[in-house]
Order: C-alpha cells, then structure tokens, then sequence
C-alpha cells in the first residue's frame, strides 16, 4: 500500500461530549473541513493535529 493512501488519525467525534471551550467553558463544534473544534462564544477555532485537538488557546485560529 501506498503511503500516500493511507488515511491520517481521525478525530473521535464522542471525544466531543467532553470537551468545552477553555475560554468560556461553553460548547464546542466540530469543523471537519478544517479539522478544528469551534468556539462560536470566544470566536477561536482550535486545531486537531493527528487526531488529537490541541486546547491551548495560544494555539487557537481567531475567526473571521
């Protein structure tokens, strides 16, 4: 098999129920096009790096 067909880690979507906004403690969605979890309340995306999302929000993307 070829390196390049074989799919990275995927994020576990039930891993969702537990995670909350570091900022605001509020609800996170789940981008799968960006591979982000998204803070609507503190209007930063964090990032999901190898299937495991980075909850730092020094590494958060600050939405448009």
């Amino acid at each position: 098999m070829n390196a390049h067909t074989i799919p990275g880690p995927k994020f576990d979507r039930r891993m969702l129920e537990s995670l909350i906004c570091p900022q605001t403690r509020g609800r996170l969605d789940y981008d799968v096009d960006r591979q982000e979890l998204v803070s609507k309340a503190a209007n930063l995306a964090f990032p999901i790096r190898e299937g495991i999302p980075v909850m730092l929000i020094d590494e958060a993307r600050v939405l448009d």
